[in-house]
This record gives structure tokens, C-alpha cells and sequence, in this order.
């Protein structure tokens, strides 16, 4: 019986704290007016299967911001926004850098594809470094959490969530009463009084 508790605790923490981390993200991303940030950090989620296995479709992946985009070698993995304005996580396959202007250009290769992209990535389009972060799965519910439909559960549900608490709990105590004075509290012993 006692493990069956400490089971329900562990999975009720769980669920707590990824239902919090989704409302935060959809909270800071609603704020900033984009997608959201941890502590510098980018989350984004990851939609195609192009970096399988070691970044699963529907996984959230953080990624480093900002520096110097000139810094990247052979075998880093990058965020850059393609000609068609859609975000891109691959891992570079050659890096060049122009001695006369000193910008670097990227031919990156998804590790799940056959061949690299092809279009060679300009050093002014990458967005940011992939920091080997990754949580699988996550990302299908932060992008409903993100979505119309999802803000607006995430509004209500937490509320409707709390209600039903409180009237289960209201619904226990006064079952507990009840019971409490609906016991048979014996009679005291008849005496006889007559003479």
C-alpha cells in the first residue's frame, strides 16, 4: 500500500511540474511575443525527423543565442533560417570562412539525410547553437500549449482543475463528519428508579 502511494506522489509531482513548465513557456513566449526563453535560452521544437535518432521529431531542443556566428567548425550542430524563412537544426558538414570579409558559410547535412542541404548557410542567417539539450515528446504539447486552442485550455483548465479539488475535498470532509456523528454512541445503562 505504501508504494503504491509514494507511485501516485512521484507521478503526481511529474505531472505538476511538466503542466507548470508548459504554462511558464506558454506564459514568456505570450510575453515576448514569440517562442519562449529560458535563462538565454531558445526553446524550440523540433518538426521533421532530419536529425534522428540523436534529436526525435516532437522533442524540444535549447539553443544558445547571439556571439560570434563566425565561430563554427565541422561537427557543430546550428539553428539557421533558410530562403523560405523556416528554421533549420543541422550539424555542419564544411565550414568556410571568406578571407576578405571574414564571413563564414556553412554546408550542413541533417544526420538522418542522405546527402547535405543545398544551399550553403551564410554565417548573417544562423540564429543560434544547438546546446545538446533535448527533451523527447515535449514538443507536441508546447506546440498546442502554444496554439489557440491550447492557450485557452491552459487558461480554464488550471481553474476548472482547482475547482474539482476543492469540491472533492469539501465532499470528504463532510462525508468524514458524517460519519463522525453517525455513529451509535451507546446508551447509558437504565437504572431503575423506582421504589
Amino acid at each position: 500500500m505504501r508504494i503504491k502511494k509514494i507511485i501516485s506522489n512521484t507521478l503526481s509531482t511529474i505531472m505538476f511540474l511538466v503542466f507548470f513548465l508548459l504554462v511558464v513557456a506558454v506564459v514568456l513566449s505570450k510575453a515576448s511575443g514569440g517562442e519562449p526563453a529560458f535563462f538565454g535560452y531558445q526553446i524550440k521544437t523540433v518538426l521533421s525527423g532530419s536529425m534522428e535518432p540523436g534529436i526525435q521529431t516532437g522533442s524540444i531542443v535549447a539553443l544558445k543565442p547571439n556571439g560570434d556566428m563566425n565561430r563554427f567548425k565541422k561537427g557543430d550542430v546550428i539553428t539557421y533560417m533558410n530562403e523560405d524563412n523556416i528554421l533549420i537544426t543541422h550539424r555542419i558538414v564544411e565550414a568556410t570562412v571568406n578571407s576578405s570579409t571574414g564571413e563564414a558559410t556553412y554546408t550542413t547535412k541533417g544526420d538522418n539525410n542522405d546527402a547535405p542541404d543545398l544551399t550553403p548557410v551564410n554565417s548573417a542567417n544562423v540564429i543560434a547553437q544547438y546546446t545538446g539539450i533535448t527533451v523527447p515528446y515535449v514538443g507536441y504539447a508546447m506546440n498546442f500549449a502554444i496554439s489557440k486552442a491550447g492557450s485557452v485550455l491552459l487558461m480554464i483548465l488550471p481553474g476548472l482543475l482547482l475547482l474539482i479539488y476543492a469540491l472533492f475535498t469539501s465532499w470528504k470532509a463532510v462525508a468524514a463528519l458524517e460519519k463522525k456523528n453517525n455513529v451509535i454512541t451507546p446508551a447509558p445503562p437504565a437504572t431503575d428508579t423506582q421504589q
